[in-house]
């Protein structure tokens, strides 16, 4: 048997989280279809008593802010976010437990839906409506999930060090 190299040993999670991320991206814009396609011209049926279904488009961020920008400005923005997110992950996903990888996926696979939906027509695709707050879509939830799953990582465990660095190489 050949001795795992660091480099190596964090291969494999970074594959796990990017496909998870993937699979997640896919689910999403899979559901935007649906309710583009099933929603068009009225609301739908209520979920779990709570949701309701109701196709909206969101030509801003979080709570439609910069929605008077161009849409190009929001493209660009949320790209950087995003590749900078990919980044982030991809350096601290060796040494993450299991419940920071599941955020690291999820806020990595809402942020590239959005990203991939705006990038489409300039708008992002909403279609569960609560009455009490915004209109929002399944990629909104993995992220905000993701984060709170991130947050907890780091509460427990401390923030995660870039894989392949030493954490303090002064001392």
């Amino acid at each position: 048997m050949t001795p795992t190299t660091p480099a190596a040993a964090g291969t494999l999670p970074r594959w796990g989280v990017l496909a998870a991320a993937s699979a997640l991206t896919a689910t999403d814009l899979a559901l935007k279809a649906l309710a583009e396609h099933r929603l068009t011209g009225g609301s739908g049926p209520h979920l779990l008593g709570v949701l309701e279904l109701r196709l909206t488009y969101n030509p801003g961020v979080a709570f439609s802010l910069g929605a008077t920008l161009p849409a190009w400005i929001i493209v660009a923005v949320t790209g950087l976010i995003t590749v900078a997110v990919a980044a982030y992950t991809w350096r601290t996903t060796p040494t993450t437990p299991l419940l920071g990888r599941i955020g690291l996926a999820g806020v990595l696979g809402g942020a590239l839906a959005n990203l991939i939906d705006r990038g489409l027509d300039g708008v992002v695709t909403d279609y569960l409506h609560t009455g009490w707050w915004p209109t929002f879509n399944l990629a909104d939830a993995f992220i905000v999930v993701g984060a709170v799953l991130i947050v907890l990582t780091a509460a427990r465990q401390g923030a995660p060090e870039p894989s392949g660095k030493d954490p303090a190489p002064w001392t």
